[in-house]
This record gives C-alpha cells, sequence and structure tokens, in this order.
C-alpha cells in the first residue's frame, strides 16, 4: 500500500483529509479510486490504515479503517553530522540513511570539504533534501519523516552534538576494533546518538580532537578506508543490527 504523511489537524475521529501536492498525486498519477486502500502516517509513529472515500479538487477524503500503533522507529534517536560531499552525493547519503531509520541529518561544512554553499543555495538544497526524505521515509514505510538541517558549520555542529549521550566519529587513524565493539555495543534504547562523518578528505587531526573534547569516541570502521557516502551508512546498519528487537 501506498504511505502518505499528514499533520495531526488533519486527522478527524473518523476520517483524514489529505491536502497538497499528495492530492494531484492521488488522483493523476496513481489514479486512485474510491474503496482503495492506502496507509497514512501523522509524522509521530501513528499509522493509519484507510480506504480512499471522496476525490475532491483540493482534497482527498480517506476513511480510518484501522490504527497501527507498532514503531518501525529504531529505539536509539541517531542523528548523523554529515560533511557536505561533491556533486550529488548527499541525496543518496539522504535517502539511505533515511530508509536505515536514521532521526535527522546535519549537513557540516568542514575544513577539507571542496563544497561551498552561500546561504541562498544552502536554502534550496536543504528544500531538495527534504523532499528527498519524505519520499525516502514513504518508500520505507517509516512512521516520521526525518529532518534535514541547513548546513552549519563546524564548531555548531558539535554544540548540537553536546546534547547526544554518546557521539561516534569514525577516523581512519583509529585502530583498535575491539575497542569499537566495546563503545557501540553499549548503546542501549532511548540513547541519542550523534554520528560524524567526515568529507572525501577526512578530518582534520584538529577536528578529531575538538570532537574528542565534548566526549566524542573516535571509532574505527575496519582496515579499509569508506567513502563518505559509505561510511555513515556502515555504521548505521551497525546500529540498527545491535539495537532493533
Amino acid at each position: 500500500m501506498y504511505r502518505f504523511f499528514v499533520a495531526q489537524n488533519q486527522i478527524e475521529e473518523d476520517k483524514i483529509r489529505i491536502v497538497g501536492n499528495d492530492v494531484n498525486h492521488i488522483k493523476n498519477v496513481l489514479r486512485m479510486k474510491p474503496g482503495e486502500m492506502i496507509l497514512v502516517s501523522n509524522g509521530e509513529d501513528r499509522e493509519y490504515v484507510c480506504s480512499v472515500s471522496e476525490l475532491k479538487p483540493e482534497e482527498v477524503v480517506v476513511t480510518i479503517q484501522d490504527v497501527d500503533g507498532k514503531t518501525r522507529e529504531l529505539p536509539i534517536a541517531v542523528t548523523l553530522f554529515q560533511a557536505l560531499p561533491k556533486g550529488d552525493k548527499m541525496e543518496n547519503i539522504i535517502q539511505k540513511n533515511v530508509e536505515l531509520g536514521i532521526k535527522e541529518i546535519v549537513p557540516v561544512a568542514t575544513k577539507r570539504c571542496v563544497v561551498k554553499l552561500d546561504e541562498k543555495k544552502a536554502e534550496a538544497k536543504t528544500r531538495r533534501w527534504n523532499l528527498i526524505a519524505e519520499s525516502a521515509a514513504k518508500q520505507s514505510k517509516r512512521g516520521m519523516i526525518p529532518q534535514i538541517h541547513t548546513p552549519v558549520d563546524y564548531e555548531t555542529a558539535l554544540h548540537m552534538a553536546e546534547a547526544m549521550d554518546i557521539i561516534l566519529i569514525p577516523y581512519e587513524e583509529a585502530k583498535n576494533m575491539k575497542e569499537t565493539r566495546r563503545i557501540v555495543s553499549g548503546i542501549r534504547p532511548q540513547m541519542r546518538v550523534g554520528i560524524f562523518i567526515g568529507p572525501e578528505g577526512g578530518f582534520t587531526e584538529e577536528e578529531v580532537q575538538k570532537a574528542t573534547e565534548i566526549g566524542a569516541w573516535s571509532i574505527t570502521l575496519g582496515k579499509r578506508i569508506l567513502r563518505t557516502e559509505t561510511a555513515g551508512m556502515s555504521l548505521m546498519s551497525v546500529l540498527m543490527y545491535l539495537t532493533e528487537e
């Protein structure tokens, strides 16, 4: 079944009113008819099984048939602090990490980032990135749409991460896999986890040092050097495996 997201004020006792771009998608792209079933989420991990009842010019009205409270979200809240990569790599990073259960992504301008975004470009990119996150959330049947923040500088990212219960920074100079296993295995449900991933050229020693000064753990992801678009997904897969019931 297709999935759509709505705001809480669109949900009534036995009906949900879908508005905006999804109206055109339901009517003209999917060509749905009354009686067909869809899934609707309130973005807060509540899922409604609905049947299409009315196709109006400005809204689609669906009738609630069942409510599924089962969570599809990870028991941990993971924030990815992703250094800005070259080209369209960020789009792939967002899509795949949303599928894996990320809660939010903060694009970060680090010292070795090649990409430089002015305010206007950053706003345009952020709008597109959030559309990609929404699409990936629908495809993977997430209960929420992860937020993609406007790019920030490294100092701001560190300040944001200070509120996390644990901060991980994969670093190519880190060697002890046994210690990495110990650190990652200590992550428990309800924890807020921050992951810092560097750009194509990696983090500088100074950046890693600043992260460790706020309590970040420098960890290894193995003997091979991973691309920036691979590293975050690799660690997210491990966290999903370890924490999901």
